[in-house]
């Protein structure tokens, strides 16, 4: 009961209990019949064109993951913003090495072409 990490896991095990709850009570008291009308996609009320399924260009998932990539820069980012005074030269040092190699990773994509949009 003393352990620090105890309300932590007291707080998990009642999310799981409650979310178990009510995906069994949702389960229970919800719909059985399945409507074939309600299994067709809807697109805003008009009838649906083609597959539902459509296929997406290899280019969004491409651009998705580098955002990603660079948008993680930002969270090391603002902690470093914060305590920037208290790091002093070291801090300054590490951010600078950090983002140098983030900019080479910039160039690399930008010189493969992995930004264009053919």
């Amino acid at each position: 009961m003393d352990h620090p990490f105890f309300p932590l896991v007291v707080i998990f095990a009642l999310a799981a209990v409650v979310v178990s709850a009510l995906l069994l009570l949702a389960s229970k008291i919800g719909p059985k019949s399945l409507n074939p009308v309600k299994a067709e996609p809807f697109e805003s009320g008009n009838p649906p064109k083609g597959d539902a399924r459509a296929r997406f260009s290899i280019k969004f998932y491409l651009v998705a993951m580098l955002f990603l990539i660079f948008d993680l820069e930002v969270v090391f980012l603002y902690p470093w913003a914060i305590y920037f005074r208290q790091l002093g030269l070291f801090g300054l040092v590490q951010m600078g090495i950090f983002l140098v190699i983030l900019t080479i990773g910039y160039i690399y994509v930008w010189k493969k072409g992995a930004l264009e949009w053919d």
